[in-house]
């Protein structure tokens, strides 16, 4: 519960504020994973795939299960 709210709050803030994923952890970024404006996604998305390399295991399945989700929501 109280990820959901500290991700809630979190994308709040990144939608009154321009979005500096960089300064972000890669947790912070998962935990936001969905929550994201459309507007930033796409910038979102290519400091999440900059970071793939550096993730640990369970990081990693977190971000492909939402990249197939995200993929099929396309198709």
């Amino acid at each position: 519960m109280k990820k959901i709210l500290f991700a809630c709050l979190f994308s709040l803030t990144l939608l009154c504020a321009k979005a500096d994923f960089s300064e972000m952890s890669t947790e912070e970024l998962i935990a936001l994973i969905g929550y994201v404006d459309q507007s930033i996604e796409a910038h979102f998305y290519k400091e999440l795939d900059r970071r793939v390399a550096q993730m640990s295991e369970g990081q990693k399945a977190l971000y492909e299960e939402d990249k197939i989700r995200r993929d099929n929501a396309k198709n």
